[in-house]
């Protein structure tokens, strides 16, 4: 194949200067093999001719054969078309074109036989195809009873005549020049262990499919191809970290710990926790270094973990921080760090963006000799002016919210690696995990604290907003807070930003007997953090908000969250936003509030809201409705790839079977230096040539 990636696309018939531009630009097609891997997303079964007398409106695609009886230029201006009547002799179909008139009447001829194939639209009893494929009948008798593929095209294509079937084009026209069979691109090994077609069948069968059979298996072929790279680069990286980086060994569990255990616990810990604690203390103990994924859902206790972690490292000597995305955050734990280990003699210091000039020289100071055991910071960590003594242990919070490049500098802040716990509080699907993080290990706590009540989910129209402004009052009345959620999604979006203003005003003329404060991204930090202490308090008792809430905030006392317009929220962002409440003991409530008029997917959303606080079964869900997305920015996994055919909801047993063969190469190969797997090392190192290696940091 990699003699195909050296031929720009430009050599090939059809394509040339201008339209290489646009292919380059538009799809990403530069050479010759960004094209074979530029695959149809959706096939027509073209082997069956329609009667026009059979056909209406609801046809998704129709192919029929007959003649052109007439052409017509109609309208003026931005309205004018060219609209040809077709005929079968069973009926009549328009033919519309909105431009290019003249390359249509040159190309095409009355009372000759064309094969016609495309979306039939109704406008009252005439029934028109818009930019219709046209073929001579007795051209295609080959093709047209095939699968035929399309190909995803952009408006400036389709305006240039890169259509889907120019694009089908290119490709025939790739193939028609073969001289030889196109090169493998995975070694036989594999082939012959995972029952692959080979990559020359592979590529033909998912442009031109001969049957459905065929297909299946060109489809099954490269998603393996492109899953299984992935996985191989990811393990391969995994398994250097394991070999070559040793851990520092923490094996004391001591004062710190036990005293922590015996004497500070707020509640017994659930089960969850305890088992996540012990695949920590099994890392810390193994003399390898830790770098270990934990999830678990808002309030589940991931700050427990995380300061028993903490203190196995001050027990062995070592230092340890934690890196927040927001100062509220930080500063929060720190707060609750502060409070729960104030009967132990450890030193705790936060360091944010904020911290005086004396106070940060007396940090820098306590850092570097030791004196400080705990840090807590946002970004202000990583600068190059913060030195540590002996840094064990670094802790990222909401790792999402930071890239890789800043996580590697604090990586970096001891001559042998510390060891790296990652939290997040976002739940990932297991696929999902499998691939943006399958470097890491992985502890999930899936339980909640004992007295914990779960929340009860609500979803409220328009019109019944009197109704939920009554329950909000005895609310506060019986002495909680509310938040209300605006969805300014996008901060340039003047019109939200104005729809957040006039709800703030409206709130407090509501309850003008209460305090009412607001939040959003466009005030200043230091406007921000005085609104925020206000809610935090509890001086205001309604906090009116924008999305900043979502993670930062942790007010037990606030038992009620409304989210306006909720349909404008993905379902990972409803749930993040649903755990600012019920963190106290008392019932909390979160409504969704809405107009009636809501597409059938808004209605799927908001109707699993309310039916689960479970946030990996709402993870799953988001995934399942609105695809992965774009897992390409190094800036979240520091693995950048873009999925071409792989779907990583629908393939996860593709995904486990590549991930299986991967490691199975890799545990008796480390360094794919066996001849068999020369194919393996070359195509994997164009693949992830451009990727800086992030894989051995956490």
């Amino acid at each position: 194949m990699s003699e195909f990636s050296r031929i720009d696309i430009k050599f090939l018939a059809g394509v040339g200067s201008k339209r290489a531009e646009i292919l380059k630009k538009e799809a990403g097609i530069a050479t010759y093999e960004d094209l074979l891997y530029y695959f149809p997303y959706k096939y027509i079964d073209r082997s069956k001719i329609f009667k026009i007398c059979e056909i209406d409106g609801n046809f998704p695609y129709i192919q029929i054969e007959g003649e052109i009886i007439s052409f017509e230029e109609v309208g003026t201006g931005r309205t004018k078309r060219l609209s040809a009547i077709f005929s079968d002799g069973t009926g009549t179909i328009e033919l519309v074109w909105f431009q290019g008139a003249k390359y249509i009447t040159d190309r095409y001829h009355l009372r000759t036989k064309y094969t016609v194939f495309g979306k039939p639209a109704q406008y009252g009893s005439k029934i028109s195809i818009a930019h219709p494929e046209i073929d001579k009948a007795d051209s295609i008798a080959e093709r047209q009873h095939t699968l035929q593929g399309f190909y995803s095209t952009t408006e400036l294509m389709k305006r240039k005549f890169i259509n889907s079937k120019a694009i089908s084009k290119l490709v025939e026209n790739i193939f028609k020049g073969l001289k030889v069979p196109i090169f493998e691109t995975i070694s036989s090994d594999v082939v012959k262990q995972c029952n692959l077609v080979n990559i020359n069948e592979a590529l033909r069968n998912i442009h031109f499919p001969k049957s459905n059979e065929a297909l299946q298996k060109a489809s099954f072929r490269l998603k393996f191809e492109e899953l299984f790279y992935i996985q191989l680069n990811i393990l391969r990286y995994m398994k250097l970290r394991e070999q070559s980086l040793n851990g520092f060994k923490f094996v004391r569990i001591a004062d710190n710990v036990n005293r922590f255990y015996k004497e500070c616990l707020p509640f017994d810990l659930t089960g969850a926790q305890k088992r996540v604690i012990k695949e920590i203390r099994a890392d810390l103990g193994s003399g390898k270094q830790m770098n270990r994924l934990l999830q678990g859902d808002v309030g589940s206790g991931k700050t427990l973990v995380a300061i028993m972690s903490m203190l196995i490292a001050a027990d062995n000597g070592y230092q340890a921080c934690i890196m927040a995305p927001t100062e509220i955050l930080a500063t929060q734990h720190f707060e609750n760090i502060k409070r729960l280990l104030s009967k132990i003699d450890i030193n705790i210091a936060l360091l944010t963006g904020s911290t005086k000039k004396s106070e940060r020289d007396n940090i820098d100071k306590g850092l570097r000799d030791g004196s400080i055991n705990f840090i807590v910071g946002t970004h202000a960590l990583i600068e190059d002016n913060v030195v540590f003594k002996n840094l064990g242990l670094v802790i990222v919070d909401e790792q999402h919210r930071f890239g890789v490049v800043q996580r590697s500098k604090l990586w970096k802040k001891n001559s042998q690696p510390p060891h790296v716990l990652v939290m997040t509080a976002t739940p990932i699907p297991r696929t999902l995990a499998m691939t943006l993080y399958g470097d890491l290990d992985v502890s999930i706590i899936d339980e909640l604290p004992p007295g914990r009540k779960p929340i009860s989910t609500i979803l409220r129209f328009d019109s019944g907003a009197d109704r939920m402004y009554d329950g909000i009052r005895k609310q506060i009345e019986a002495g909680r807070q509310v938040y209300i959620v605006y969805p300014l999604i996008k901060e340039s979006e003047k019109s939200d930003l104005k729809n957040l203003e006039e709800g703030y005003e409206y709130i407090k003329t509501l309850f003008r007997e209460y305090k009412v404060c607001m939040v959003h991204g466009k005030m200043k930090a230091s406007e921000k953090e005085e609104e925020m202490q206000k809610f935090v308090s509890g001086d205001a008792k309604i906090m009116v908000a924008t999305t900043v809430i979502e993670v930062g905030v942790d007010v037990p006392n606030a038992s009620v969250m409304v989210i306006e317009n909720a349909e404008r929220f993905g379902l990972a962002q409803l749930h993040q936003l649903r755990g600012r409440v019920g963190r106290g003991a008392e019932q909390s409530y979160c409504i969704l509030k809405t107009s009636h008029k809501l597409s059938s997917e808004s209605r799927k959303r908001l109707d699993i809201m309310c039916k689960t606080n479970d946030g990996f079964e709402i993870a799953e869900a988001d995934l399942k409705l609105r695809g992965p997305g774009d897992m390409e920015g190094t800036q979240q996994s520091g693995i950048a790839f873009k999925l071409k055919i792989a779907n990583i909801t629908k393939d996860a047993q593709i995904l486990q079977l590549a991930r299986d063969c991967a490691n199975n190469i890799l545990d008796n190969d480390p360094d794919l230096s066996l001849p068999e797997h020369h194919i393996l090392r070359i195509r994997l190192d164009k693949l992830f040539k451009r990727i800086v290696n992030f894989g051995l940091v956490g």
